[in-house]
């Protein structure tokens, strides 16, 4: 059978919370900022209900195998463009990767956004994820910046 790439409906919602901490258990060990214990990064309910974001799931025999999302997002006042589409909620339980399911959700965040007459896509992704990065660039995004951090809480200066 065919995945079918759709956009995510409210009665999605429990597994997409189920692939949110999926998520969350994969980056703990590429962020130590990360709280420990049970935290969510998203609204998911809000991803599906807002105007200006949209969810899309790839299912396969009934099953959700993948999931993205797409938000329209003000950009800097200094930059070409005024609106960006941020993606985010890319995610793929274990069985289903490697299968192009990821290529799916982006395939159709990047359409949404084209109707949105958005042109500049950002994302963000750990530099200790190099498949999700070669994913990324095989779509055609290109290392744009580097975000760096520093504790300083047992630094001495």
């Amino acid at each position: 059978m065919q995945p079918i790439v759709r956009k995510a409906t409210l009665n999605d919602v429990p597994i997409l919370l189920e692939f949110e901490q999926g998520l969350i258990e994969a980056e703990r060990p590429m962020d130590i900022t990360i709280k420990e214990g049970k935290i969510s990064y998203y609204d998911v309910t809000e991803f599906i209900k807002n105007k200006d974001s949209e969810l899309f799931v790839v299912e396969l025999n009934n099953e959700i195998v993948a999931s993205g999302y797409a938000k329209i997002k003000e950009d800097r006042h200094y930059l070409k463009h005024d609106k960006q589409g941020y993606l985010g909620f890319m995610f793929v339980p274990k069985k289903h990767r490697g299968n192009g399911y990821n290529k799916l959700v982006m395939q159709a965040l990047l359409e949404w956004c084209q109707t949105k007459e958005i042109t500049e896509i950002r994302l963000d992704v750990y530099e200790d994820n190099p498949s999700a990065i070669r994913a990324y660039e095989k779509v055609g995004f290109k290392k744009h910046m580097i975000s760096m951090r520093l504790d300083i809480e047992n630094l001495d200066l």
